[in-house]
This record gives structure tokens, sequence and C-alpha cells, in this order.
């Protein structure tokens, strides 16, 4: 990291340290996140920073930074752990950097139909026990919220595995997105969310992948001809705290922050589904966009080209885990 940001962390750091040590009014939660505040997760955010005012007036303060005002994807989760920022909703992609591979196992292509397959997992014992690991890592797990399930787009058409020969396709920082990639044959290429359009527009990178919310929030649609509606893989987010910050709250702030997340939870998960079909839909009519739906055959083509990537990658995420998601959702590998 960047020395200027390392100070400003530090600075950030001891300021968080002297609130919570004199007990000063009101406790200020820093939200940080990399989308846009119209955007499935910005929406939620906000309304998390409504719940928390409505539950606990003045005591607690919410402060809401989207679109990487604060930091990046790369800066974000050292910022968390180093308690600059109290509070993030990360991609699921971005806990296998810190050493937590498991998560990465929501990156696997066509691992769930839909986001009834998705919610036996998030809320449940599998869903929890990955979000107890991250306590060893400074971290507290509250919740997953939905953003939605990836398409992938280009500057052409594409349909069948073989139209993605050759690109350069941004990604996020996930080994299980890597090998997904690399498996149509394309060149995958790591950035910040928040460079990707501009990536786009100037041909540093040919496509990429994007739940539709995310893709018309960012105006990729603007620099992008072809979106093919894929729908596979999903995109989810852990809503984290910093663990310090967290545990030296008094209880009945704690108890009452646990309620609105909960409160937001509920929230993001109804609208997600929603917000990105209006996304498509704003992307549709701005004729900026041609929106390909693939027939049944080229859907089944390109899901056979990617299943592989469940057994390739077996090792990195768990194959236990694996399994216990096919039981969970009765998902079938041999189905393509």
């Amino acid at each position: 990291m960047f020395k200027p940001l390392r100070v400003a962390i530090a600075a950030a750091c001891l300021m968080v340290s002297a609130t919570l040590g004199i007990a000063q009014e009101p406790i200020v939660i820093k939200f940080s996140h990399v989308v846009a505040p119209e955007s499935p997760k910005g929406r939620a955010a906000e309304f998390f920073r409504g719940r928390v005012a409505a539950r606990l007036g003045s005591r607690v303060r919410v402060e809401v930074y989207p679109n990487s005002t604060l930091y990046k994807d790369r800066d974000e989760m050292e910022a968390l752990q180093l308690g600059a920022v109290q509070m993030l909703a990360p991609s699921l992609a971005k806990f296998g950097p810190l050493g937590l591979r498991e998560f990465e196992v929501f990156d696997l292509p066509y691992l769930f139909d839909d986001y009834r397959a998705v919610h036996r997992v998030t809320g449940g014992p599998i869903g929890e026990r990955l979000l107890d690991k991250l306590e060893d890592k400074g971290i507290v797990g509250l919740a997953y919220w939905d953003n939605g399930f990836k398409d992938f787009s280009a500057n052409r058409p594409l349909r069948k595995p073989e139209d993605f020969r050759g690109l350069k396709m941004r990604i996020q920082s996930s080994a299980v997105i890597d090998a997904q990639m690399r498996a149509l044959g394309t060149r995958p290429e790591v950035m910040n969310f928040s460079d990707v359009r501009d990536a786009l527009r100037t041909g540093m990178v040919d496509g990429t992948e994007n739940p539709p919310s995310n893709f018309y929030t960012q105006g990729m649609h603007e620099v992008q001809k072809y979106l093919l509606r894929s729908n596979h893989g999903y995109l989810g987010y852990a809503v984290i705290v910093n663990k310090r910050f967290w545990d030296d709250l008094p209880g009945p702030i704690r108890r009452e922050l646990q309620l609105a997340i909960g409160e937001a939870t509920e929230f993001a998960n109804a609208i997600a589904e929603r917000d990105n079909a209006r996304a498509l839909e704003a992307v549709h009519r701005s004729g900026k966009t041609q929106i390909i739906v693939p027939t049944n055959a080229e859907r089944a083509a390109l899901k056979r080209a990617l299943v592989d990537v469940h057994k390739s990658q077996a090792s990195r995420v768990g194959a236990d885990l694996i399994q216990a998601i096919y039981r969970e959702t009765g998902f079938d590998p041999a189905r393509k």
C-alpha cells in the first residue's frame, strides 16, 4: 500500500481509538463501498443508515461513502482491519486474498439456479460457518446481501464459448473467476471496480462481467456494445465490521445495530432482483448496448464449457464445501 494511505489509516485509527476511549458521542460508523448509491448495495447501505438513525438517534451516526470515495477494492479490506473504516460490504470474492479461499465458492459458474438456492446457503449453516471464519482476521461477519446474477459484456457479440476467445476481460481478484475466464479462452485482468468503465472505454480491456445493476449504474452500457444475458454466476456481498470496534461497543447499541442490519438485509434482498430488472430495461431503452438473449442450446453450451471449473477449483475452495452446497441446493453437475 502507498505510504500516504498508510498515514491516513494510522491517523483514522487514532481518531477511532480516542473516540471509543473517552466515550464521546456520537459513535461514528464509516461505511465504505465501491458501487453507486442507486445500486442495490448502495440503497441498502442508505437504508441501514436510516434504520440506525431511527433506532439510536444521535448516539450513533452512520456515514456512507459510495463509489470508492474513501477506498478502492484493493485498499478497503486493509482499511477495515486497521480501523480506518468500521463497516464494509465487499463482494464475496474479496476474501480469497485474505487467505479465506472458501468464500470463492460463490464465484463458481452456474452453481446457483436462482436466489432461492443462494439463500439456502447464505441463510443456513453453511453461510454461518463461513462468516465465523472471518473472526481470525479481525473481522465480524454480520449478513449476506444479494446483488444479482452476472452477465458477460464485450464490444463484439457473445453467444457461444468460442466467441470469447482472445478477449481481455476484467475480473475481481478471485482465482475461481480467473479459471472461469480461462475456460472460455479469455485473458483475465484484475482491476479495481472504479477503474473498469475507463478501461472499457479506452480498450485497455475488451469486456467484463456484472449484474445489470452494476453495468448500468456505472455507465458501462455507454462503452460496451453487447451484453449477453448469461446469468452465469452469483454476485453477493458480506456485511462486515472491524472486530475490535464491534466488541468495544456497548451491548445495547450493538444489539440495536444487529436489528438494523437484519432490517437492511431484508430490504437488500427484496430489492436486488427488481433493481436488476429495472437496470436491464434502462440499458435497453438507452439503445447503446444490444442485449443478447441466448437460446436454450447456446446457454447449455456455455454451461458445459464452465461447469468443469467446479472440479478444477475444488482443491482451492474445498471439495467438501462444494458437495455440501450441491446437497443443499439440489445442484447436479452432471446435468449440463
